[in-house]
């Protein structure tokens, strides 16, 4: 191998190494801080849709935009930010709740709190009910699956190294994220089984797919999608248990104290995150410099 066929495959290695490292390692700190986020995403969204009586329509716009900077962010970026990457995450949970909101109530009293009459300027909401909103959402969560897989791109997200795939990705976020939520608002508020009962189903199908895992015949690709979305009516459900009123079946703490909470919460996460991350960076400069 000649000087510079050696020099390009060195340069390629490291745009893969570089790339690869713009998303995190999929670990149990992975998966909390998925639940936290989805969590706030949900309280955060009730907070400026219903307590601040934004409404659904509003409110979609203003978050579809705030997740369209944070994105923004994310792509420019040139490795992996924890602050970055979680702030995305945030934003397609918060922006879900309202896109799934949207689509699937309306104006009728049952989803309005009471005394309420309306919400926000514009249409109060397409009305389509849960089961045809989730539908929908399959069907374009399945559209974007097929795009990606007809762009020869992995789904491994420890293995997306490009541009495409990144972006891939995050529209598979952002609809599983929406798709999450109507799932979760189904089975807290139209199933029968609660805010409480809706979130142990959740957490028991989850506890299933971690049982999978030591099963060599499942892939854990589809087990990693499978469960990324199921965190996310995890957290409509734990979300709509601690702001929901008591008759309702949930805490009644409201959505700004909630959502307050939440997001220390998740701040305290994405430091540590962002610490560990500094601290493997310089394990592996150190680990490259003896090496060389």
């Amino acid at each position: 191998m000649g000087q510079s066929e050696f020099l390009t495959a060195v340069d390629v290695a490291s745009e893969r190494r570089y790339v690869m490292k713009k998303l995190p390692e999929v670990t149990l700190a992975f998966w909390i801080m998925k639940i936290a986020a989805t969590t706030l995403g949900e309280t955060a969204g009730d907070l400026f849709s219903q307590t601040l009586r934004l409404g659904y329509f509003l409110t979609t716009i203003a978050l579809f935009l705030v997740f369209m900077l944070t994105l923004v962010m994310q792509l420019r970026s040139k490795r992996y930010n924890p602050f970055f990457y979680w702030t995305v995450i945030l934003s397609t949970s918060m922006a879900g709740t309202t896109m799934s909101d949207f689509m699937n109530r309306d104006a009728g009293a049952e989803y309005l709190t009471a005394g309420t009459t309306s919400l926000g300027w514009g249409p109060q909401g397409l009305g389509l009910g849960y089961p045809a909103g989730a539908a929908i959402l399959i069907s374009l969560l399945i559209a974007v699956f097929i795009a990606w897989k007809l762009t020869g791109q992995t789904f491994a997200i420890r293995d997306i190294v490009t541009f495409r795939g990144e972006a891939l990705f995050w529209s598979a976020i952002l609809v599983s994220n929406t798709l999450g939520t109507s799932m979760g608002d189904f089975l807290s508020d139209s199933s029968g089984l609660g805010y409480a009962g809706g979130a142990l189903l959740v957490a028991a199908l989850l506890a299933v797919l971690a049982a999978l895992m030591r099963v060599p015949a499942v892939p854990n690709v589809a087990l990693f999608w499978i469960a990324f979305v199921l965190t996310r009516p995890l957290g409509a459900t734990a979300g709509d248990f601690l702001t929901k009123p008591a008759a309702k079946g949930g805490l009644d703490l409201g959505t700004p104290g909630s959502s307050a909470v939440l997001l220390v919460i998740l701040l305290g996460l994405m430091a540590h995150a962002h610490a560990q991350e500094r601290k493997n960076t310089a394990q592996r400069g150190e680990h490259d410099a003896r090496l060389s």
